[in-house]
């Protein structure tokens, strides 16, 4: 879940459009993908993913004008809202009005002066208020319409359960669609979350997180032993099987053909480090601490992540080890997102200094681009090897073309082809943890978040760059990327380090 308190992206189409027309277009993207039921799962999985707890979900809501009522009546419920109020309504706005809350799925309350339109709404609606224009702060009818957007403001408005609280479009241009979910985290009681000595010593009853925890440090472990092998003797014996060659003969083909494997070796190696790092973090810093998300992101990464194995079925090489992994982790990911996750466990702090937090959030923008990039690398890499197998910066690093190399073993390419089709199944899976991630746990204090992209990013980049560097393959045009990553993930870190990491609240914090 995002926090668009402020956003790069919000303030940019904010000046290209307008605030209010930027306002109309975010509410009416979110509408149109929310009259599908496809649509509605989707964005209730970015956005609500903590139900309202008992006796909140029918005082939390929004109050907004008759332009954005069918749009609001429509997105607002999936992000967190379960009521809407539309107001002030005239005589010219009933049919509108009627044609807004149709198919409504919250409960929507309905604001006019004018007694011949409350009269004319009330089969309509559940609840019709005459009052053109209310008190902000509060008023007589039991609706506190919050112009504040901080979430403390809310909290000490839903402190009185009588009271019916709605955040004004003012709260929801200010704070985005988060603020709901916000202040429903806010308010969901919560416990201290399970140590390890908790899980107890029988396997049947381990928590998820448990089981999350060791596949990321089985995917560590695979990672670093594949950098040893990589590093070491680079082929094995059934590598030496399948080709029906050694590594003199390979170096024989072609001098740069073993630094080539052993570079696209290393590279997935750190890949699969920067997995296993992201997966551990996930699993004790958010599904141990019952945070939904956390096992979403998992469960998305993983599910590219897993599967990526049977890319063996377009190269034509099944590599036993990696297949061996695959075997000994999947059911251990199962275990991990097959459940839901436990009672909320987690703490709270307030947003902040307002300077600190709003570099912040331009830090989640740039890692969230930085996995967009990932994700769309991931995506080039598998496609290109499952067909071509090499970009032209490879094959001006080999000084050769394809054909001499197909023509020296048959079974060169498709080896190849493995090898680089797995890197991008990885990247992908990789890639989406880290969009996930950051756009969902961006919240004061949670400096597992920080660590987990700070050591997922060190495992990924820094063999990437390494092992390029010692074979002597620099090309700018084919490292750029990296760099580019490398950038945007240092900047990001550095930013929202001062905003995540906080351990204590300073006085006057609020």
């Amino acid at each position: 879940m995002p926090d668009w308190t402020y956003h790069p992206l919000r303030s940019t189409a904010a000046r290209v459009l307008g605030r209010r027309r930027a306002e109309r277009a975010a509410l009416h993207l979110l509408a149109t993908l929310t009259s599908r039921p496809a649509g509605a799962r989707a964005v209730s999985a970015v956005f609500a993913h903590r139900v309202a707890p008992p006796g909140l979900a029918h005082r939390l809501g929004a109050t907004v004008p008759v332009r954005h009522a069918r749009d609001a009546v429509r997105a607002l419920p999936v992000q967190g809202a379960g009521v809407i109020e539309i107001g002030p309504v005239t005589q010219n706005d009933v049919p509108a009005v009627r044609a807004a809350v149709a198919g409504r799925t919250c409960t929507v309350f309905a604001r006019t002066a004018d007694p011949a339109v409350a009269a004319a709404l009330e089969p309509y609606v559940d609840r019709v208020i005459v009052d053109a224009e209310p008190a902000r702060s509060g008023s007589a009818d039991g609706i506190v319409r919050l112009t504040d957007p901080a979430i403390g403001a809310a909290q000490r408005a839903l402190a009185d359960r009588s009271a019916v609280v709605l955040a004004t479009t003012g709260v929801l241009v200010a704070a985005g669609p988060g603020w709901f979910q916000r202040v429903i985290e806010v308010q969901t009681p919560s416990r201290p979350a399970p140590g390890l000595r908790d899980a107890g010593r029988d396997p049947r009853r381990w928590p998820a997180w448990l089981w999350g925890l060791l596949v990321g440090a089985g995917m560590i472990g695979a990672g670093i032993g594949a950098a040893m092998i990589t590093l070491g003797p680079v082929l094995l014996w059934y590598d030496n099987d399948y080709l029906g060659m050694r590594r003199e003969q390979l170096t024989a083909l072609n001098e740069r053909l073993v630094p080539f494997l052993q570079h696209d070796r290393v590279t997935m190696a750190g890949t699969m480090i920067a997995i296993g790092v992201l997966y551990a973090g996930l699993a004790w810093g958010g599904i141990r601490q019952g945070w939904p998300w956390a096992r979403t992101s998992y469960l998305l990464s993983g599910a590219v992540g897993f599967p990526s194995v049977l890319y063996f079925l377009g190269s034509g090489f099944v590599e036993p080890l990696h297949t061996a992994v695959t075997v000994v982790l999947f059911p251990m990911f199962v275990l991990t997102v097959v459940r839901r996750p436990d009672a909320p466990r987690w703490t709270l702090l307030p947003d902040g200094p307002e300077p600190q937090r709003r570099r912040a959030l331009i830090g989640q923008l740039l890692m969230i681009v930085t996995g967009l990039g990932l994700l769309t690398g991931g995506l080039v890499v598998s496609v290109v090897g499952l067909t071509d197998v090499f970009v032209a910066t490879d094959l001006g690093f080999l000084g050769t073309h394809a054909a001499p190399l197909l023509e020296g073993n048959p079974r060169l390419l498709p080896y190849i082809a493995h090898d680089r089709a797995g890197f991008g199944g990885a990247l992908i899976a990789a890639a989406l943890a880290i969009m996930t991630l950051s756009a969902w746990g961006w919240r004061r204090g949670s400096g597992w978040v920080w660590w987990t992209l700070a050591g997922a990013a060190v495992a990924g980049f820094l063999p990437a760059v390494a092992v390029h560097m010692v074979i002597g393959y620099t090309s700018v045009e084919h490292l750029a990327p990296v760099y580019l990553g490398i950038a945007f993930t240092g900047v990001a870190l550095a930013l929202s380090r001062p905003y995540l990491c906080v351990r204590t609240v300073p006085a006057g914090s609020r």
